[in-house]
């Protein structure tokens, strides 16, 4: 029990007592006053027990007495904390000196201390934990998470290659994964300790993993899920090689081997990754994900074909959700090699008519400049996506068409084989009188899903004509960039992004004033 007294020290307080005889003597009123003034003071009380315990084995039952003061669960008493501190320095002093292991020819009244020092510093952990960490009070969360963290860096500062197994370390990230998610403690832990040292960060995988294959619970799983996806999204760069595993929490001599593998420390974030996704996560958290799946996530995975679940379940959710997952798939593609041969047919079913009114409209263009970069896609398909957002831009905002527009311009650059899209001449006399008088059908498909097989290759610009004839000047001026030459080499998306209609159209009289 906690109260009890340390085996085979009982008789040496005994004889202390001898000396109260001695006591009468002082009648001073400062001696007086000092004993009770004491008492009224916990701090000076908690000094007083932690000196006597550094200062001789024979007070090593004031652990106990600490112990019991520091279970106090008000937040308004000072002493409850001051214990704790405390007995964290009592602690570290009894780990630096190797007063709680056991030795060969050790007396068996030297083993019986050392067990009860053990069992001592274990409830301790457990007060810190239980108590302190799990408790509703932000202030004593934080005062636990650096206590334990002090108690993790002290243990590993006795062993040559520190064992986490058997210390606290585990606990005290299944303790931080319970908190609520708005705690300030889980934020402490992630910048002061996750984000700064690779061994934390390590083992943090692992305990994620382990915790997460445990069975919860549906409302504790998705609290651990939320706040173990925070947690990784939280790390914002990936090691490219061991020489960037060097920054180390613990003083052991010796790091573990699979600790300084770039390969096994890659795994394990994989591991706790994919464990985190399968508890199942928000439509905003999804969002949240794909927004830097190729920085932040998909560089960790050593198998990226394990996420091409994940990215086409994303794809099918709808809306920006879809774009996003497309920019992974593009990113497995381009970075892995990823065959994903439908990428294109699922890019051009997005092209519909809430597009260019969408708050993931730049976000859209931006991503379209890079999937359409290559100078390989064939011409049918290219022409296709001209031609569908000459289409969509007929019923779109000013603000929208200002950019359908230089992105056109760019592709034709950049795909000279449909350049003939813009004018098309018919030299037949007969079917010219004839288209002159009566016209033909657009062969573009407007229906058709799959871009190679929309006969857009065979069309005409006239929408962009058409738009040559907007109600608002600054378009129509705009709109004619494309019947003029081709003289300027590309424009920059990012001038047509982001920015107030009014400041584009700015932008665009001021550019072609000098084209």
């Amino acid at each position: 029990m906690s109260g009890s007294k340390v085996p085979g020290l009982t008789g040496v307080k005994r004889k202390r007592e001898s000396n109260k005889v001695e006591r009468p003597r002082i009648k001073s009123k400062t001696r007086r006053k000092s004993p009770s003034a004491e008492e009224t003071d916990p701090q000076a009380e908690i000094q007083h027990l932690e000196a006597q315990v550094l200062e001789s084995r024979r007070h090593y039952n004031n652990i106990a007495t600490l112990l019991q003061k520091s279970k106090n669960q008000d937040p308004e008493d000072e002493a409850s904390i001051l214990a704790a501190v405390a007995l964290c320095r009592v602690f570290a002093r009894l780990l630096s000196t190797n007063d709680m292991v056991k030795s060969r020819g050790m007396a068996a009244s030297e083993v019986v201390i050392v067990q009860w020092l053990k069992e001592r510093y274990r409830e301790y952990q457990d007060v810190l934990l239980d108590h302190y960490l799990r408790g509703e009070h932000a202030s004593t969360q934080s005062v636990a998470l650096t206590l334990l963290m002090r108690l993790v860096k002290e243990e590993s500062k006795t062993e040559q290659e520190y064992n986490w197994k058997h210390g606290p370390f585990s606990r005290i990230v299944e303790a931080v994964l319970m908190l609520p998610e708005d705690n300030s403690t889980k934020e402490e832990f992630v910048e002061k300790y996750f984000k700064q040292f690779d061994d934390i960060r390590f083992h943090t995988f692992k305990a994620v993993k382990n915790f997460l294959s445990t069975d919860l619970g549906n409302e504790a799983e998705q609290l651990v899920s939320s706040n173990s996806l925070a947690l990784l999204l939280a790390l914002e760069t990936v090691p490219a090689s061991k020489d960037d595993i060097q920054n180390f929490f613990t003083g052991s001599k010796k790091q573990s081997k699979s600790l300084l593998s770039l390969k096994t420390y890659k795994s394990q974030a994989q591991e706790a990754w994919l464990a985190t996704l399968k508890c199942g996560i928000s439509k905003e958290q999804r969002k949240s994900i794909l927004s830097v799946f190729s920085n932040q996530i998909a560089p960790w995975f050593q198998q990226p074909e394990m996420l091409m679940d994940f990215l086409t379940d994303s794809y099918d959710t709808g809306g920006g959700t879809s774009l996003l997952a497309l920019s992974g798939l593009y990113y497995l593609m381009s970075e892995r090699n990823l065959d994903y041969p439908s990428f294109y047919y699922k890019l051009y079913t997005l092209l519909d008519d809430g597009l260019l009114h969408s708050k993931y409209r730049s976000r859209f263009f931006r991503l379209m400049d890079t999937f359409m970069s290559s100078t390989h896609l064939p011409a049918a398909l290219v022409a296709s996506f001209i031609k569908r957002f000459a289409r969509l831009a007929l019923h779109g905002p000013p603000a929208g068409i200002v950019v359908v527009i230089p992105w056109m311009y760019n592709m034709f650059k950049r795909h000279p084989a449909c350049t003939f899209m813009m004018h098309r001449e018919t030299r037949d006399p007969e079917a010219k009188k004839e288209l002159e008088e009566e016209g033909m059908d657009d062969p573009f498909n407007m229906d058709e899903q799959d871009p190679m097989l929309t006969d857009a290759i065979e069309s005409s610009l006239w929408e962009i004509e058409t738009l040559q004839s907007h109600y608002h000047p600054n378009v129509a001026t705009l709109a004619k960039i494309i019947s003029q030459q081709f003289t300027k080499r590309s424009y920059n998306l990012e001038d047509f992004l982001d920015h107030s209609y009014n400041a584009v159209c700015v932008y665009v009289l001021s550019m072609l004033h000098y084209i």
